[in-house]
């Protein structure tokens, strides 16, 4: 699957693996949200319950590729 899709903290957070070329900066930012995988490509940790809203934008906008979508409740696109 190219595209991982996650709901956290009332956004929907999308993670496109073909874009993601390991930076790790949504890992340093929020590694309660994120981790690498064996490929060195950006996977959601197994439990993201604990992640706030400005955590999630935050780690999303330091992606220097854009990566990482974040979407509202109404299916908004907040970033990139």
């Amino acid at each position: 699957m190219d595209i991982e899709e996650r709901q956290v903290a009332g956004l929907v957070v999308k993670i496109d693996r073909l874009i993601c070329v390991g930076f790790e900066t949504c890992v340093e930012v929020a590694p309660d949200l994120f981790q690498m995988d064996e490929e060195g490509i950006a996977i959601f940790t197994s439990d993201t319950n604990e992640v706030d809203k400005e955590t999630v934008l935050e780690a999303c906008k330091e992606c220097p590729v854009d990566a990482l979508v974040v979407l509202d409740a109404s299916g908004n696109q907040l970033h990139p």
